[in-house]
């Protein structure tokens, strides 16, 4: 059988499949710590199931307009006037199934055969592989921990040729947790103003994941605001990963462009999610400052944690909720059995030995770092660090 060139294109996400082998492992009964997914250990607040249980009994149940309901698009608009102090309109708007689709929606409709995407490391896995289907070329940037995983001005410049169409971030960052403040988003802003060719990708799915203060987003800039496409959602600050809803604000050019791609592929997203959304976009934003209360006590429990582990470095996050730690010290290292040579092998061996779940480096970009999550219950949390800490003293 022979399948579609497509798929040689593009790696499985990495993610999935530490997922996948931690959720076998447990099949076999063994005890594995979940810290490789990213998706908040909390239910959905109960005033948003009610407005989809709503939704259920007034029949809420046909087909959705493909850039979503009208009063959802509005409610998008209203949230991004609230918190952000934009100014889009429903025509600005298209949701999806998805802030993954909203990403992917927006890259086919931007980049063509060899247009270059410029992607600052270290970035969320499916970004560059997103870029390779639509066969454009990834151009990675790479940060350090000591520029606080953010591109600076002058890279950003050094980065740029005629062929670049894309620039691609987010902000608070998967998977270093890194925060863009108004500053430095200025200083970027003054580079893409010269370069007028270039489209910018926003993606703020965890804006309210925020541990320093308000979210800024660049679309503030009115000279950009036209070549800026937002990506956002409620998976990660509404605690709504399996509703599945994401959505763009850009340019009416763009969010019909995203539309027309939607219509041919997966339509409008689901019904009784879009009335849902509309409560949980407008509604009380408590339960979602809660959240955020209570990644923020995990972030500082995980970081008095690592600080007891010989040879791991790692910076603080500023947001989200995942620690990106340099674990290069124990590449050569062994336990008699088991050599560690990467980024991968040190994940297999966590999770075999310790049995905690993580996510390799080389995923998103950092190939000496590993993505540990802190979206799991405090104790877990505790239970998992005091496995890799035991597991890694075995290392020589």
């Amino acid at each position: 059988m022979q399948l579609s060139s497509l798929l040689e294109r593009f790696n499985e996400p990495e993610t999935l499949k530490m997922a996948k082998l931690g959720r076998e492992l447990r099949a076999q009964g063994i005890d594995v710590i979940d810290l490789s997914l990213g998706e908040p250990d909390f239910d959905t607040p109960q005033h948003v199931k009610d407005a989809a249980i709503k939704a259920i009994n007034d029949n809420w149940s046909h087909y959705t307009p493909v850039a979503g309901f009208l009063d959802l698009r509005e409610a998008v608009c209203t949230k991004l006037k609230r918190d952000n102090n934009l100014d889009y309109k429903p025509e600005n708007i298209v949701t999806s199934t998805g802030a993954k689709q909203s990403l992917a929606n927006a890259i086919l409709a931007l980049v063509d055969e060899g247009d270059e995407v410029i992607i600052p490391t270290p970035y969320w896995v499916t970004y560059s592989e997103l870029v390779k289907i639509a066969r454009g070329k990834v151009v990675e940037v790479r940060t350090t921990p000591e520029a606080g995983f953010k591109i600076t001005p002058e890279q950003l410049e050094a980065s740029i040729t005629d062929k670049s169409k894309v620039f691609m971030f987010s902000s608070p960052c998967n998977p270093s947790g890194a925060v863009y403040t108004k500053e430095e988003l200025t200083a970027l802003a003054e580079v893409f103003k010269k370069h007028p060719h270039i489209y910018i990708l926003s993606d703020e799915i965890y804006e309210y994941i925020n541990f320093i203060g308000e979210h800024e987003s660049i679309a503030q800039f009115p000279e950009l605001k036209e070549r800026i496409v937002i990506i956002n959602g409620l998976s990660k600050g509404f605690a709504m990963t399996g509703w599945r809803l994401g959505y763009i604000a850009a340019n009416p050019a763009v969010a019909k462009a995203c539309e027309k791609l939607q219509g041919q592929i997966t339509s409008g997203t689901c019904s009784i999610t879009q009335k849902a959304a509309v409560v949980a976009l407008t509604g009380d934003l408590k339960p979602s400052q809660e959240m955020t209360e209570e990644f923020t006590r995990r972030k500082n429990r995980v970081m008095e944690l690592i600080k007891d582990i010989p040879g791991v470095k790692c910076f603080e996050p500023q947001g989200a909720f995942y620690i990106f730690p340099d674990v290069s010290s124990y590449f050569g290292k062994s336990d008699g059995t088991t050599t560690i040579n990467n980024s991968g092998d040190f994940c297999m061996y966590v999770l075999n030995t310790a049995h905690v779940s993580s996510v390799m480096g080389d995923a998103f970009g950092e190939p000496n770092c590993v993505r540990f999550s802190f979206a799991n219950s405090l104790p877990n949390i505790e239970r998992a660090w005091a496995r890799v800490k035991d597991a890694l003293a075995k290392l020589k």
